[in-house]
C-alpha cells in the first residue's frame, strides 16, 4: 500500500499515484459538495512539503459509507464543465475562508 497516515502534523495530507507512476503527497485544503457529489480540493507538495506553484488539484471524493475506515476514493474529473463548476466552487470556499493570502490562485 505504502500509504502513510500523517496524525501528528496539523495538516491531513495524502498520497496520489500519477498514470506515470509517480507518487505524489498532497495536503487537504478542503471537501466540496457540488451538483449532490463531493471533491476534494489537494494541494500537491514537493519533497520539501512544499507547494511551489499555487497549483491546486480536483478530485471526486467518495467515502464507504459501510464502512469509516475503509480509505476514500479518489476519482479523476475528466468532464470539462465538471471540473470547472469544481473550481468555482472552490473560488468561492477561498473567498469565504479568505484564504487568498495563503494560496496564489491564478484567474
Amino acid at each position: 500500500m505504502g500509504k502513510k497516515d500523517n496524525f501528528d502534523e496539523e495538516e491531513m495530507t495524502v498520497e496520489i499515484e500519477l498514470t506515470d507512476g509517480t507518487i505524489v503527497n498532497c495536503a487537504v485544503i478542503t471537501i466540496l459538495t457540488v451538483d449532490k457529489k463531493d471533491y476534494i480540493a489537494l494541494l500537491p507538495l514537493n519533497e520539501n512539503g512544499e507547494n511551489e506553484d499555487g497549483e491546486v488539484w480536483f478530485y471526486g471524493y467518495k467515502e464507504n459509507p459501510d464502512d469509516s475506515n475503509e480509505e476514500p476514493e479518489l476519482i479523476y474529473i475528466e468532464d470539462d464543465d465538471e471540473y470547472e463548476a469544481v473550481a468555482d466552487a472552490f473560488d468561492e470556499f477561498l473567498d469565504k475562508n479568505e484564504f487568498d493570502e495563503l494560496i496564489d490562485v491564478e484567474e
